[in-house]
């Protein structure tokens, strides 16, 4: 229904690394030699000359099981969810308050316990196991930031930030992105930045290591935002909420938002081009726009990624686009940050925009050109493989990153010829 969803000796080398094409070289991390393994522990030291330099690392942290829930008095720890409160509380943000409007993350602890009340509601004791930890915690909304970029919206007027939902071993894909659609520049004077969104490594992966990687990625491209929150399917609505806020504080000037998935092709100048028609229609202050899903009902296979149980939800959904990509204006992400205060977490993170716009009494627009299922849904068909239709379409869904790249290069081939400029 739903399409969601390092280290040689010297920096050099580092920079080499982080350079190479060849997929899935970030998830195979756990099973490099121990040769491997002990040129980390250089980076290590390589890293810790960033303070010097003004940047910001992660703070260290622990994870803990059940054990860490002895009464409703202490502060709940778990699998599902990172507490930091004594190492967050050091962060200093240098953004201060002006003028009376908040200009910094003010979000530094996370202090979060379960809901005791839920417990003792019949609904809860009947709810599928593997919703319990979201529903306790779905109170919980805003999250301590381990990298920030306040400057990415401030070096003058951005008319598009495309904003990307990714997880720290998809380094293969942000790299495709970077040199495809998401490749920061001015068009025809229209500026666009771009920003990666991330969480935290899930449970037993190689978490200290891993996050080396990123803070070291993102002293080279400066275009990640990362939250203190795990990186699940489930936390994929906490992406959208801690967003929202990023962006109502940091982003005045921004026009156009594009969020989509790591894993999708964007036509940028269709995209623009089709902002631009919206701006002369004077159609653009409430412009949401995508592969608009409607009527849509709670899947209860429980064999399903986006299996909901009755306890859970249990009305149709209200129309929503799917999250592989969309555009919004700036006006109306604002006021959806202001809807989503006041709208429950929901697991499933398009249907809980949809949410929101429908609080707003805003109906997303469907649009042809926004193909968040692919072309069609026969992955063997050619009509995935053909590059005119990847001229004519805005977003496609979903692609690897070799995919990516390798379709970016065949659009953009001055010898490519099409019958015509259309939608299919």
């Amino acid at each position: 229904m739903l399409e969601c969803r390092s280290r040689g000796a010297t920096v050099t080398d580092l920079d080499h690394f982080f350079r190479r094409k060849r997929a899935g070289l970030v998830k195979s991390l756990l099973s490099l030699s121990l040769v491997f393994a002990s040129a980390l522990m250089i980076l290590k030291l390589k890293l810790s000359e960033k303070d010097a330099e003004g940047l910001k690392g992660a703070q260290k942290a622990d994870w803990c099981g059940s054990d860490c829930f002895p009464s409703i008095q202490a502060p709940v720890q778990s699998n599902f969810w990172r507490l930091n409160a004594a190492a967050q509380s050091k962060r200093v943000d240098s953004q201060r308050v002006s003028n009376g409007t908040p200009t910094s993350w003010e979000v530094q602890v996370l202090n979060c316990s379960e809901d005791e009340l839920v417990k003792s509601q019949g609904w809860f004791r009947r709810l599928d196991p593997r919703f319990h930890q979201f529903v306790l915690h779905r109170h919980c909304r805003y999250f301590p930031m381990l990298i920030n970029h306040p400057e990415k919206c401030a070096d003058g007027e951005v008319h598009l930030i495309m904003v990307i939902k990714s997880v720290i071993e998809q380094h293969d894909r942000r790299e495709a992105v970077r040199k495809t659609w998401g490749k920061e520049r001015t068009i025809n004077g229209k500026k666009i930045k771009t920003l990666f969104l991330l969480g935290t490594p899930t449970t037993g992966k190689d978490t200290k290591n891993l996050q080396k990687l990123i803070e070291y990625e993102d002293r080279i491209y400066k275009d990640i935002l990362q939250w203190d929150f795990m990186d699940t399917f489930f936390n994929l609505t906490l992406k959208e909420v801690n967003f929202l806020k990023w962006f109502n504080i940091y982003c005045p000037g921004v026009q156009f938002i594009f969020k989509g998935d790591d894993d999708v092709f964007v036509n940028t100048h269709n995209l623009l081009e089709f902002i631009g028609f919206k701006v002369e229609e004077r159609k653009d202050s409430d412009l949401f726009v995508g592969d608009t899903i409607s009527k849509a009902i709670p899947i209860r296979n429980r064999q399903s990624k986006y299996y909901i149980p009755k306890e859970l939800y249990d009305q149709p959904y209200p129309p929503y686009v799917g999250g592989g990509g969309f555009v919004m204006s700036s006006q109306l992400a604002r006021r959806l940050f202001t809807a989503s205060e006041d709208v429950e977490l929901y697991p499933i993170d398009d249907v809980f925009l949809g949410m929101c716009l429908k609080r707003l009494n805003v109906s997303p627009e469907l649009h042809s050109g926004f193909r968040t299922f692919g072309i069609t849904r026969q992955k063997v068909s050619s009509m995935n493989r053909e590059p005119c239709f990847y001229k004519s379409l805005i977003v496609v869904h979903k692609l690897s990153a070799q995919e990516l790249l390798r379709m970016w290069s065949a659009v953009h081939n001055k010898d490519l010829v099409c019958a015509q400029r259309s939608f299919i």
